[in-house]
């Protein structure tokens, strides 16, 4: 069980992140509710996460199998969305899909092809994220903007999945400008897909970018989802 301060101190934290959502919202004249906060919850504990749940979070994500894995029938008491933000190998896409309402790092028609597979034969449809390199940095997952669309076109074909939208991590660097560069190129990406008129496209308008330090740049820049770890649990704890 979380300590009473420690509940006190997530809930304020997640307070305060819901005013930056607010406030950035409304200076670039959108709505807050268009922007959805999910809590990473890479390497929290599960008292931790079921804290920040019951103070009002409605959607966890996790990086790590493992932890989705381990976490996932603790929470099953709790209505909250559970989506996998890490990368996936294909070997674990069987521990996956018990516990993941979505998965926000297909970043080749290999592995969305075993997904929808699996999905399929537990009488299910997994929504799904294709992951875009909006950086170009070597050390960054997801697929080049220019082939964005071509994985689209291989995605929404698929029986099992359904393509929610996008996901990017955004640029490191120090210069806001090209951090927002890189979330209006997954913008541009998102638009020409939903514009494309092609069947299992119209669904596809999430854009889950921007995180605890730039989640500002991010909901400038169209973002519909962003996910905030240290801004509400602190400082993560060593695994």
């Amino acid at each position: 069980m979380v300590d009473a301060d420690a509940a006190r101190r997530i809930s304020d934290r997640l307070a305060a992140v819901r005013v930056r959502v607010r406030s950035a919202a409304e200076a670039c004249g959108r709505e807050p509710s268009s922007v959805r906060v999910l809590l990473a919850t890479k390497t929290q504990p599960l008292d931790l996460v079921r804290a920040a749940i019951l103070a009002g979070g409605t959607l966890i994500g996790e990086n790590r199998v493992q932890e989705l894995v381990d976490k996932g029938p603790g929470l099953t008491d709790l209505s909250c969305e559970v989506h996998l933000i890490g990368h996936l190998q294909s070997n674990k896409l069987n521990q996956v899909l018990p516990w993941a309402t979505c998965v926000q790092t297909v970043d080749s028609v290999e592995l969305a092809r075993r997904l929808a597979s699996r999905a399929s034969d537990a009488g299910r449809v997994l929504d799904v994220m294709i992951q875009v390199n909006v950086s170009g940095e070597e050390s960054k997952f997801g697929v080049p903007p220019a082939s964005a669309a071509d994985l689209v076109r291989q995605v929404v074909a698929l029986p099992g999945v359904r393509l929610c939208g996008f996901m990017t991590v955004g640029a490191r660097s120090s210069d806001t400008d090209v951090i927002r560069s890189g979330y209006a190129r997954l913008r541009a990406v998102r638009d020409e897909t939903v514009g494309s008129a092609m069947a299992g496209t119209a669904d596809a308008v999430e854009l889950s970018m921007g995180m605890s330090d730039d989640l500002e740049l991010a909901i400038a820049e169209g973002s519909t989802m962003v996910r905030v770890g240290t801004a509400v649990f602190g400082a993560r704890p060593t695994p």
